[in-house]
This record gives C-alpha cells, sequence and structure tokens, in this order.
C-alpha cells in the first residue's frame, strides 16, 4: 500500500512562502487597507469588478517583494505602502486586460470578470486600477520609484503585444518567446523588488541586485506556469489547464515538443496551434507527446537556472530573516510544479 500526504499539510523540507508573509504581515495589512480605499469609487460598477478579482485569493506576491526589499533594505516611512499597492494594482489590471485579450473563462479558480460584467467593463476598471496606481506613486514623491514602475508599465503592455503577435504562430523562436516572458512578466517582479532599495536611498549595487534578483525569479514564476498548463491542475492555475493550448500560446513547452519531435507531432502542433483545429482529445495527445519529448521536464530545468540566478543576485546582502525568506520564495515558485 503506498504513502498518501494529504495535500493540504506542510511537508518539513517543503519550501513556503510562510517565511515571507510574517515578516510582511504587519504592513501588508495596511497594503489591503489601502488597496479596498483605492478600489472605491461613486461609480457603482469599479469597486464590484476590482473586488471581484482582488478578493479572489491571489498570493500578493509581487507586493510583498517590495515590502520585503524595503524592509531589508532599512527604509523607515510610509511610501512602501503605497508602492506595494501600485504594483498589486498594476499587476491586476493586467489580468483583467488578459482575460479579455486572452478571451478566458476563469481566473483564480472564479469565473473571471469579463464573464460577469463583460469585455468593455473589464478593460475599463483596469484603466482605473491603473490611473490609480500612478497617483500612489506621485503621491510618494520619489521620481527615481515612479520612472521604474511606469517604465514596467510600458513594458508590460508591450509584452500583450508580443505575446499577441507570437500567438498561434509556430515560427516563433525561444528567443521571442523569452522576450514575451521578460516584458510581461518578469518586468513588474523586477520593478517591485528595485523600488524598495531605490526608496531606502540604497547604493546602485543593492538596487541592481534586488533588481536582477526579481527579473530572474519573474522568468522562472512564467516557466513554471507555462509547464503547469500541461501538467498541473486547474487548483495550482486558478484556471483550467490547457488554456494556454487551446488559445494557441506557444510557449517553451511547445516550442521544445515541436524542435525534438517527428513530422508527424509537428504537423499536430502546426494544426493545434496555428490553426485552431482542436479536437477533443487533442490536449490529452499534446500532453503525451510533450512527456515523450521530456518538454514539462526541460521547462522545469530552465526554471531551475533563473531561479539560481535570483538566489545568487542576493550575494551582496548580508544573512537575515529578509534575505533567506526571499531566497525561499525562489524554491516556493519552483516547487509548484510538483
Amino acid at each position: 500500500m503506498g504513502l498518501v500526504i494529504p495535500l493540504d499539510e506542510r511537508i518539513d523540507d517543503e519550501p513556503s512562502i510562510d517565511p515571507l508573509v510574517r515578516l510582511v504581515n504587519a504592513d501588508m495589512a495596511r497594503v489591503n487597507q489601502l488597496i479596498l480605499a483605492k478600489a472605491g469609487s461613486d461609480v457603482e460598477m469599479i469597486p464590484e469588478v476590482a473586488n471581484h478579482l482582488i478578493s479572489s485569493g491571489g498570493k500578493r506576491l509581487r507586493p510583498m517583494l517590495t515590502l520585503a526589499a524595503a524592509q531589508m533594505s532599512g527604509y523607515v516611512g510610509e511610501g512602501h505602502i503605497a508602492l506595494a499597492t501600485a504594483v498589486e494594482f498594476m499587476h491586476t489590471a493586467t489580468l483583467l486586460h488578459d482575460d479579455v485579450v486572452d478571451e478566458s473563462d476563469m481566473r483564480r479558480g472564479k469565473l473571471a470578470a469579463r464573464k460577469v460584467w463583460g469585455n468593455q467593463a473589464s478593460v475599463l476598471v483596469g484603466d482605473f486600477l491603473l490611473g490609480q496606481a500612478f497617483r500612489m506613486m506621485v503621491d510618494v514623491g520619489v521620481m527615481e520609484c515612479l520612472g521604474i514602475l511606469s517604465d514596467a508599465a510600458a513594458i508590460i503592455a508591450e509584452g500583450e503585444v508580443m505575446q499577441l503577435a507570437a500567438a498561434k504562430n509556430m515560427t516563433t523562436t525561444e528567443s521571442d518567446y523569452l522576450a514575451v516572458i521578460k516584458a510581461k512578466t518578469a518586468a513588474l517582479f523586477s520593478a517591485a523588488a528595485e523600488v524598495g532599495p531605490v526608496l531606502a536611498g540604497r547604493p546602485r549595487d543593492e538596487q541592481y541586485a534586488l533588481r536582477s534578483y526579481g527579473i530572474n525569479l519573474g522568468f522562472a514564476f512564467q516557466l513554471v506556469d507555462d509547464a503547469l498548463d500541461y501538467g498541473g491542475t486547474t487548483a495550482q492555475l486558478g484556471k483550467n489547464v490547457g488554456d494556454d493550448f487551446r488559445e494557441g500560446k506557444v510557449t517553451l513547452p511547445v516550442l521544445v515538443a515541436y524542435a525534438r519531435g517527428t513530422a508527424e507531432d509537428r504537423s499536430f502542433w502546426q494544426r493545434c496551434i496555428a490553426e485552431g483545429n482542436l479536437q477533443p482529445s487533442d490536449l490529452s495527445s499534446a500532453i503525451e507527446r510533450l512527456g515523450r519529448a521530456q518538454a514539462i521536464e526541460e521547462t522545469v530545468a530552465r526554471a531551475r537556472s533563473y531561479g539560481a540566478l535570483a538566489k545568487s543576485s542576493l550575494a551582496p546582502f548580508k544573512d537575515s530573516p529578509h534575505k533567506r525568506a526571499l531566497l525561499e520564495v525562489v524554491d516556493f515558485c519552483i516547487a509548484r510544479v510538483h
């Protein structure tokens, strides 16, 4: 008889986000209060749509990175609360917009806002949240932080357009794919981590170190997400397994399987991804082909490589509870694939 381990109990050596959560808990409570306050509006639909997603149980990893980086940098003040809230609003806005572009039905285990209120409301409330994010950045009054986060907002939008151009295109290269990840996901992780030491007035090497940590963590995070779309569960993803496949997204697992596959495999990917001609059994067939090509293993291996770079980026910082928590976050993000 096999050993059954309850999934809701933590194994002692299993990586966890809990140390980070404990360190930023008090500040995160203030961020959550500010989120609710800034998502408010006299226009009734705005808080309804915003809170549908905001209250749906996301981990809030990106704002926690801002808080932890500011604390580790010795920042004393209120600015990190507003910047962490701005980071979360930027992320929420991109999710609202993404679901419209991707025509997604689920987000974080719930119906996507677009399925409840429609595409127009989702886009416009996303725009409202971006506006509120920039208001908070301006209120903090540190031009360099405003520059970092506004650059990230522009880069994220570019990434969305790049992903749209790459969708259903089997001539997409690995370089193209990584450029999309860098813009669409890693840019906000990077900015979220970098504004902490900038706000605290820390030396450039520390600012660059946390920027590098964030960008490499972002790469690792997205690579694992792309692996989970084929090898995970709906509970892990908060959306339907196979959404990337159905939407014709050319991700690393597909690129690896296409490159390593037979002529028949390549014909399959061309039909499913490029032509969008899907049969009911195609997702199962795709997962089988990914398995033969060891595409999921290759994707996770790449994530681990980026994770190692993220960890090494923290070398300039002395040992501390914050550094240890940030190191463990890397392992936590990668361990989601198991």
